[in-house]
């Protein structure tokens, strides 16, 4: 059971404290406090744990300073669409808006090599109107002697870039907690000229320790990857282990699953879920059409199969896309035969912006049912 507060109840005020007596003083019943801070207004949520179904719903709404209450089934307590669920979705960050109504692309490298290629990379997407990207500073690889990242020694020249370019949000995967510290000080020393999402990988979607750790932090947003191996219904659980510990703002990323049956792409792609999980949760939906096909193969036509993807995503109400572009990707340290050229740019951005009209007259058309 959720109850939501009338907005802007203080947590001082009267009638936040009788709601709180009032479920603390039920048998089996235990709550959890979760604030939400919008732009208008702030908004409090009270999950309420335990032998729910004892509690009078209609008796806890009549409660001072109760707006509704939501009951709940399923496991996906926080980040659920749950029935007659009014909660606003989405959240913005450093000037970006995130929601299942809009689409941001996060074009970059996969793994920051050098400042020349950086600064390429981030001019292009400023002189295309772009404010995302993705750097790769810390790489978890299959093979311990691969490039595993430059790590904290990029992140100062990587931040000012960016600021110097007008990126306003930075994609950055990280392995471990220690890498939040490493990011907060080079933001730091570096004014804070941009914004970082942290983007927990595949390989770490059930390290439950980082899903906390990152959940207790409220500075940072989370893009988390679906993991290549285990359920979808998994993987919403890896990302209502970070919602549970505070931090509600996560992006959820479909990139494909470890399966030989996606042969010759290098994952079997698996975007036909992404109106699933819009169905299920509140979040927004990521796509990696890159480590999905992994190859710049294309199609007769002349069309790359990582557009094709892309496409596929984006008309199915995608709202975010992490793409590898390179300035060299013959030079590139991770992933380079996947990642599109700078000249490829203008083209993809241009086929993506087709596919979402696409989307938009198909949701048009249903609204008219």
């Amino acid at each position: 059971m959720i109850v939501i507060l009338q907005a802007d109840i203080a947590e001082d005020s009267p009638e936040y404290r009788q709601v709180l007596d009032y479920l603390r003083h039920k048998p089996n019943i235990s709550t959890r406090v979760h604030r939400e801070i919008g732009a208008i207004r702030t908004v409090t949520e009270i999950y309420v744990i335990g032998d729910t179904m004892t509690l009078d719903q209609a008796e806890v709404e009549s409660l001072p300073g109760v707006e509704r209450v939501v009951r709940i089934s399923e496991d996906f307590r926080v980040v659920g669409r749950h029935l007659n669920d009014p909660r606003a979705s989405g959240f913005e960050y450093h000037g970006v808006r995130f929601d299942q109504d809009n689409l941001n692309v996060f074009a970059g490298l996969c793994a920051v090599d050098t400042p020349a290629h950086v600064e390429r990379m981030m001019k292009a997407l400023r002189d295309h109107g772009q404010v995302c990207t993705r750097m790769g500073a810390y790489k978890p690889r299959t093979n311990p002697y691969s490039f595993q990242g430059h790590g904290k020694a990029c992140l100062p020249w990587v931040f000012e870039l960016a600021g110097k370019h007008g990126i306003q949000v930075i994609a950055m995967e990280i392995t471990h907690d220690s890498h939040l510290d490493e990011i907060r000080e080079a933001l730091e020393k570096t004014g804070k000229p941009t914004g970082v999402m942290l983007q927990i990988g595949t390989r770490n979607t059930q390290n439950f320790e980082l899903l906390k750790a990152v959940g207790r932090q409220s500075e940072f947003p989370i893009l988390l990857k679906r993991g290549f191996g285990i359920t979808l219904e998994e993987s919403i659980n890896a990302a209502e282990y970070v919602a549970s510990e505070g931090n509600h703002k996560i992006i959820f990323g479909l990139r494909g699953m470890k399966t030989n049956m996606g042969d010759p792409h290098r994952n079997f792609v698996d975007f036909a879920h992404v109106p699933v999980v819009r169905r299920l949760t509140r979040m927004p939906v990521c796509i990696d059409p890159s480590h999905s096909v992994g190859s710049r193969d294309g199609s007769p036509e002349g069309i790359p199969d990582v557009f094709h993807v892309t496409a596929q995503g984006v008309i199915a109400g995608a709202n975010m896309i992490l793409v590898d572009f390179h300035p060299a990707p013959t030079q590139a340290l991770v992933d380079g035969p996947q990642a599109l050229t700078l000249e490829e740019l203008p083209w993809f951005l241009e086929d993506v912006r087709i596919a979402r009209a696409a989307y938009e007259q198909r949701r048009a058309l249903a609204a008219k049912r």
